[in-house]
């Protein structure tokens, strides 16, 4: 057995605990009465590392409440299905992951990216418990709290416990958010609702799904939103863009004849 390294009381994040990065940011969740959970479990050539760590760390497998899905992108997902054989648990996620969890669906998930070469396998895998905003996961005597946080993908959630939050692809500790992408569900107005209902909670911590954790920062997440609004009028994002004043422009000037000066 190996001593437990927990980052806050009763978590336990699977890279830290490993002292190197093996996989996305996995948190392990458990009550002192032995019950735990896990959110998110990475690529599935993580899986077997993740759950030796949890076995010499005394959590027993038939413990296990339920893996939970922060949302469906290949990177935290791929591994749920050997996880869930191995385990023998249940699943939870947020209904718009579930049809892409269920169908194995490569494109949503970014298993296939086809212009850079990106063929990856997306075991599909059985959803058996449907959360959304508002709802608790128990596990033992603790709480999570469900957050519906979209526009990284429309199906993200966030968890709070306490003064922390579980925060997804939300938010990183140098000021990115996940990728943006229409085939991906992505909305730039979600994401920025999003990020305004974390700045107004009273949060201390996040905990996001990639990187270090960090202590919530009112000044990062204003200048974030603040970048994300400028990319609601940018083509750069596509049909993510509301609109690109640009085109606006152009049609006043030949309207106008107005030549390259």
């Amino acid at each position: 057995m190996i001593k437990r390294q927990p980052i806050f009381p009763h978590v336990i994040e699977l890279n830290h605990q490993a002292r190197r990065r093996i996989s996305c940011s996995v948190y392990l969740i458990y009550d002192d009465d032995g019950s735990w959970a896990l959110i998110d479990i990475g690529y599935e050539d993580a899986v077997d590392e993740c759950l030796e760590i949890i076995r010499q760390l005394d959590f027993p497998f038939s413990k296990c409440v339920t893996l939970i899905a922060s949302h469906a992108d290949v990177d935290h997902i791929q591994g749920m299905a050997k996880a869930k054989q191995v385990l023998k648990t249940k699943l939870t996620c947020h209904p718009l992951a579930a049809k892409p969890l269920e169908e194995g669906d490569k494109l949503s998930t970014y298993a296939e990216i086809a212009a850079q070469n990106l063929h990856l396998d997306m075991p599909p895998v059985k959803v058996d418990n449907l959360v959304d905003d508002g709802d608790r996961i128990r596990i033992g005597n603790l709480e999570l709290e469900v957050w519906h946080t979209p526009g990284h993908t429309d199906g993200q959630l966030s968890f709070r416990m306490g003064n922390l939050l579980f925060s997804g692809d939300n938010l990183f500790r140098d000021g990115c958010v996940g990728a943006i992408d229409a085939h991906h569900g992505s909305s730039i107005p979600d994401f920025i609702k999003s990020l305004q209902r974390i700045r107004a909670s009273d949060i201390q911590w996040l905990l996001p799904s990639h990187g270090p954790v960090f202590r919530k920062d009112d000044g990062l997440i204003d200048r974030t939103i603040a970048r994300l609004e400028t990319y609601l009028h940018m083509a750069d994002f596509g049909t993510c863009a509301i609109d690109w004043p640009l085109m606006d422009q152009w049609e006043r000037e030949l309207v106008d004849g107005k030549v390259p000066e």
